[in-house]
């Protein structure tokens, strides 16, 4: 087994409580505060007035985790303190969860077994108690994760070679799926306009050529935070359809929306003829943090081209996968609610700290999501982000991969602040001079991070002004 500063995995089973683990993993710096106990058979339980604790940290160091684990295997031991780039939460999952998952786990045997008519009931309820969406079962497909339902669609739908619509930035894992599909991405990039990102609708339209049959919508948008409207929906979808173009709508992000906004999902639009012109794909590993569990779905109006994708599509599922899933969403939207209140909390907290003490950040609330699209440009152009990438690139070892200036950016705030964010060139065009913050962490946390950078960058300025 792979070992992160002396700990592994069975040290991590052997030990209920985090708090070691956090101490070692982190080496000279450790997180804030000391990370709650694991979850006994009770779960995760909500105090005496019914909430959940998100403001205790958590620590995930030790686990084998892509996003603290895997930088320190980058970085090197103690590069680390505080993870906020892979996209997933640090707080204990929903107490129905894990009662359901040790439930489960009581019973010794793991031969094959039937996916329960519940989970996809769940799934159903869902949808049509929040979003006014009802998903009839014939519509559905039951797949392990967004990705491989995304790249059945793509297989389907664009020939290898052909073009794929993107409007970006956008979420980096889609330029992997266009690779696995052997398509080629046609990004249309937004413009910025009043702390907000807007679709250009004339570039995006002149985009689409006759090898473009399929473009990939992010509902809320990952990384800039967007709920598109109705209208921009509609108008997206009108020109799809008269292009013939196929809307393939991951809708991930839908259960994280700020105070004041509104996710609306594309298969809820009035027009039917647009809705039939797309497919919807969905999990609950974000709202629940189960992305290690690997379930997700996809949904169509339309049953030609949903009959289309099954034959490209095979599932592999798993067991705890569905359990965790269906007791997500059969006992977990008390949590869950409470979750995305502490989450705008976040948005809130590190909006106004960025604004006073990170004056080279620049950074707006999105509308959605647990993530924050940054700025970095007057770091970037301070530490000449680009020049360096230059002479890297000018002497590295032939085998060894480029570096952005982006890149830069991240590995200076790495050594700095030992923060790891996602650089923004992996978004595609427009993630120059950016990048991608998750604040899906308890406040304590959050804040080490801000005061981190906010020290590093202060260092900075005063060692270039001596």
């Amino acid at each position: 087994m792979s070992q992160h500063a002396g700990l592994n995995r069975r040290s991590f089973l052997r030990n209920a409580g985090m708090t070691a683990l956090a101490a070692g993993a982190a080496g000279a710096g450790a997180p804030v505060a000391k990370a709650a106990g694991a979850p006994g058979a009770e779960g995760f339980a909500p105090d005496a007035n019914g909430k959940f604790d998100f403001d205790t940290p958590y620590s995930r160091f030790g686990t084998h985790s892509v996003k603290y684990d895997q930088q320190i295997e980058i970085y090197g031991p103690g590069s680390v303190e505080v993870g906020m780039g892979i996209a997933d939460m640090d707080f204990r999952a929903a107490p129905s969860i894990t009662t359901a998952l040790q439930d489960r786990v009581k019973h010794e045997n793991w031969g094959y077994s039937t996916t329960p008519p519940e989970f996809a009931e769940g799934i159903r309820a869902w949808n049509k108690k929040r979003y006014g969406v009802d998903i009839k079962p014939e519509e559905m497909v039951i797949t392990t994760g967004v990705h491989p339902g995304l790249i059945a669609t793509l297989n389907t739908f664009s020939p290898k070679g052909s073009r794929v619509l993107l409007t970006t930035p956008t979420y980096n894992g889609f330029y992997s799926d266009l690779r696995v599909t052997q398509t080629v991405p046609e990004e249309s990039p937004m413009k910025f306009a009043d702390g907000r990102f807007h679709i250009d609708f004339d570039d995006f339209e002149s985009r689409i050529g006759s090898d473009t049959a399929t473009f990939i919508l992010c509902n809320p948008q990952n990384p800039t935070g967007n709920c598109w409207s109705q209208e921009d929906l509609l108008r997206i979808g009108e020109i799809c359809l008269r292009r013939r173009v196929i809307v393939l709508a991951d809708e991930i992000h839908c259960d994280f929306v700020q105070k004041g906004q509104k996710y609306t999902p594309f298969a809820s639009l009035p027009n039917k003829d647009i809705v039939n012109n797309s497919l919807t794909f969905k999990a609950a590993s974000k709202s629940f943090g189960l992305a290690a569990h690997k379930i997700g779905w996809f949904h169509s109006t339309n049953p030609e081209l949903l009959a289309k994708v099954k034959l490209n599509h095979r599932a592999d599922l798993n067991t705890l996968g569905i359990i965790a899933n269906q007791a997500a969403y059969a006992g977990g939207e008390d949590w869950l609610n409470q979750c995305v209140d502490y989450i705008d909390g976040n948005h809130e907290f590190a909006v106004d700290y960025i604004k006073k003490n990170i004056p080279m950040f620049k950074a707006y609330k999105p509308q959605g999501t647990y993530l924050m699209w940054l700025d970095v440009t007057a770091l970037a152009e301070k530490i000449n982000a680009k020049g360096q990438a230059d002479e890297y690139n000018r002497s590295k070892p032939a085998d060894e991969p480029s570096r952005s200036p982006e890149q830069m950016v991240e590995r200076w705030i790495v050594k700095n602040a030992k923060v790891h964010l996602n650089a923004g060139t992996s978004y595609g065009l427009g993630g120059e001079n950016h990048m991608r913050m998750n604040i899906g962490t308890s406040r304590q946390t959050l804040e080490k991070a801000l005061s981190n950078m906010a020290a590093a960058l202060k260092s900075s300025s005063t060692s270039m002004a001596r």
